[in-house]
């Protein structure tokens, strides 16, 4: 199970997960619904929100099947699918300097982002 570490600045309490070619804009998807479940989507990206805006410790498991993992011990879940054709899923912070930003490769298909 490859595991990615990194440390991102979450400007505007939000970074990103997106297949790499994506030219969405998530502007629209942060709506009140997707503020308070910290969690907005578009078509190839997944915003993530967080409690702050500050260097944040963010953690991607890439996985063959769904984690054993006892939800109850979680203050918040939220969960989505992300459609990745290019296999290469771009992760940055909202004010990362795109061509700049960690890349992870991926074979492509449908993940499930939780």
């Amino acid at each position: 199970m490859p595991r990615y570490d990194f440390e991102l600045f979450a400007g505007y309490h939000q970074f990103y997960l997106q297949d790499e070619p994506a030219d969405g804009n998530l502007g629209d998807a942060w709506t009140e619904e997707a503020s308070n479940r910290l969690l907005a989507v578009t078509p190839g990206i997944v915003g993530v929100g967080t409690v702050r805006n500050m260097d944040v410790l963010v953690t991607i498991d890439i996985l063959d099947g769904e984690p054993r993992l006892d939800l109850a011990r979680f203050d918040h879940v939220v969960e989505c699918s992300l459609s990745i054709q290019s296999g290469r899923i771009v992760v940055a912070g909202c004010t990362d300097y795109f061509p700049d930003a960690a890349r992870i490769d991926v074979t492509a298909g449908t993940y499930r982002v939780r």
